[in-house]
């Protein structure tokens, strides 16, 4: 057995020339021996639905619920699922699969405004950066929660003395120091629980404002290592490795969130959290007010991963024939449903949290990182047995993070191999690990005391609008210039032939419905645009203008790479635009096998020559003009 050993580590170490070449993600007994498939359609699926199944299924849905009226909310969530989110994933997911090629060399469809794919990796990088830390902000709290009493429990861990067990409000009436929930007058202060002063002082060990950077937190440095570690390991081979650990990551969050609902229900006051959430307190009057269909909207768009160029690179390996159509309901209808069942879980534990309290749910309840790491923390230290519950539920935020960050990482390194085969094609390994350790890296201001600050620029200002106009115009790309019946015909290749009414609902959504509905968030988000602030600390100018700077950095490429290729176009202007408008010869399926009579070498010659003829017409009409 040493023996053994010492030959498997030789052979690691010093590879076998013969196969130096071989890429990590191709198999045996793969359609695509140059860029391989997913070994099985379930890896596959589980992974789409661990990519779209995020942060925000379980500290924003539920909140949105609770605010826009309880299960009125569910009409147009769902309603929105069906006219933005299912369109959207369909086409972005056939849109990959049809050429198997990531989000940047699958724009030869439309090669004018290839710059989209180059804004999507970009973005992908960026938002790769803090999702890295929020994943290392739930492994810390994972960490912190294997001791008793949780260490949020109580005050021994406060800094200062404006620290309560019980969340409450001083306020200073003719000299008499007065608790009451419902005050509202200037005079009155927040005494802040110990779950918020151990989030603040503990473990971001927050400064003042993005202006104090101080030094770095290392415990965080050293989960936000760890977490870079876990996903290097985890997509070492590609879709190979990540297909294999999706299996655990995609469903542990599923038996956690049962086994938390299980013992949520028991609890007193749940009844109360649930009615809160979608119970009979629901107020269908809710949906007359636009914001409530906005923030549907949103929450469909954002919750799918649309728009970040993962589905593209996700589906791009998939074998040419396989049912997209079917898939894309599989798992947006997936995601949806997590997003109800986490709501049931959330809040069956904050009614218990505001029976413990004798206050009403609504001053209990908050969203994103307030959920996450302080209000939910709270809820479960009240309970006996308080740190396996505390593990349970970071665990599965950990994993629920690390699903999405895959995809994240899949996208950049799908687009690397893409564009430059040769040179990473046996250099997976390297690629991986060098790409993890730079984001790492970028990811150390993050971790800092003004790293909170960080994280939520970042958020505000790249997941945001940017993304609502990168699918504007990937549906006009893809739906007006390219032409959306063209774009049918090809996933008839993929699927098989279907019926003109089967049709009629996906012209209606990609041609008119969705880009309207895209349109409209897209307008409503710049008009209503407010400053990030964190915790009512504004931001100061520099930061704000590094955020546009942000955006103008992702944003700069469309006109970048459409000016490029303008450049190298031959012909007068209005040619190279026509041009650049039509596919190139590298738009087809990847395999001669798949291409059938519409795109076949034959064809494409027939086509180009067509081309070159209709040219020298149009230089003889123009010379005999002149």
């Amino acid at each position: 057995m040493r023996e053994y050993g010492w030959q498997s580590f030789k052979g690691f170490i010093f590879r076998n020339p013969a196969v130096v070449d071989q890429d990590p993600r191709v198999d045996d007994g793969d359609e695509n021996t140059e860029r391989g498939n997913w070994t099985s359609k379930k890896e596959y699926i589980l992974s789409m639905i661990g990519y779209a199944v995020g942060l925000g299924n379980i500290w924003r849905f539920p909140y949105l619920a609770y605010k826009n009226g309880g299960g009125a909310f569910l009409i147009p969530y769902f309603v929105m699922l069906v006219v933005v989110g299912i369109p959207l994933f369909f086409l972005e997911s056939a849109l990959g699969q049809f050429c198997s090629q990531g989000p940047v060399n699958v724009w030869s469809a439309v090669p004018l405004i290839q710059g989209i794919g180059v804004a999507m990796v970009v973005v992908s990088v960026i938002v790769s950066i803090y999702y890295n830390v929020i994943i290392a902000y739930s492994l810390y709290y994972m960490f912190a929660s294997m001791q008793c009493p949780l260490p949020w429990s109580g005050c021994s861990s406060c800094d200062g003395s404006n620290c309560s067990t019980t969340p409450e409000v001083s306020c200073n009436v003719s000299s008499v120091l007065v608790t009451n929930w419902t005050q509202e007058n200037s005079s009155c202060s927040s005494i802040q629980t110990s779950s918020e002063l151990y989030w603040d002082n503990v473990a971001l060990q927050r400064s003042s404002g993005l202006d104090e950077t101080g030094p770095v937190v290392w415990h965080l440095a050293l989960c936000l290592l760890l977490t870079s570690i876990i996903v290097t390991a985890a997509l070492i081979k590609g879709i190979k490795s990540s297909g294999k650990v999706v299996y655990f990551t995609a469903t542990f969050p599923y038996v956690v969130i049962v086994i938390l609902l299980i013992r949520g229900v028991t609890l007193e006051g749940a009844k109360d959290g649930i009615e809160f959430y979608i119970g009979s307190q629901s107020n269908l009057t809710k949906l007359t007010e636009v914001q409530v269909w906005k923030d549907a909207a949103t929450q469909t768009f954002y919750s799918l991963s649309i728009g970040w160029g993962g589905l593209i690179a996700l589906a791009s390996y998939n074998n040419f024939h396989n049912n997209v159509f079917k898939d894309s309901f599989v798992v947006t209808l997936t995601n949806a449903g997590t997003s109800v069942l986490a709501g049931f879980a959330i809040f069956s534990f904050l009614g218990h949290m505001a029976h413990v309290y004798k206050t009403p749910v609504s001053k209990v309840v908050k969203e994103g990182f307030g959920l996450a790491f302080i209000a939910y923390p709270d809820a479960l230290s009240k309970l006996p047995i308080s740190p396996l519950w505390s593990i349970l539920f970071f665990f599965m935020l950990l994993t629920v993070g690390l699903d999405s960050q895959f995809a994240g990482i899949e996208v950049i390194t799908t687009c690397l191999l893409d564009a430059f085969p040769t040179v990473f094609k046996s250099k997976h390994v390297l690629l991986t690990v060098t790409l993890c350790s730079v984001l790492y890296l970028l990811g150390l201001p993050c971790v800092t005391r003004a790293g909170i600050y960080w994280v939520t620029l970042i958020d505000q200002f790249i997941a945001s609008w940017v993304l609502l106009f990168l699918v504007l115009l990937e549906i006009i790309a893809i739906c007006y210039i390219y032409g959306g019946n063209r774009f049918i015909k090809d996933i008839e290749m993929m699927i098989g032939m279907k019926t003109s009414t089967f049709w009629l609902w996906w012209r209606a959504c990609w041609f008119f419905i969705t880009p309207c509905i895209v349109v409209f968030l897209l307008i409503s988000s710049l008009v209503y645009f407010e400053p990030p602030n964190y915790g009512g600390i504004p931001y100061p100018d520099w930061g704000m203008n590094l955020g546009w700077c942000m955006i103008a950095f992702v944003l700069m490429w469309i006109p970048v790479a459409a000016g490029y290729k303008l450049i190298k176009a031959k012909g007068n202007p209005w040619k190279r635009l026509k041009s650049l408008c039509s596919p190139s010869e590298e738009w087809h399926p990847y395999l001669d096998v798949h291409r059938g009579e519409r795109y076949s070498e034959e064809r494409c010659r027939r086509r180009n020559n067509s081309k070159i003829k209709a040219e020298v017409n149009l230089n003889v009409i123009s010379s005999s003009w002149l």
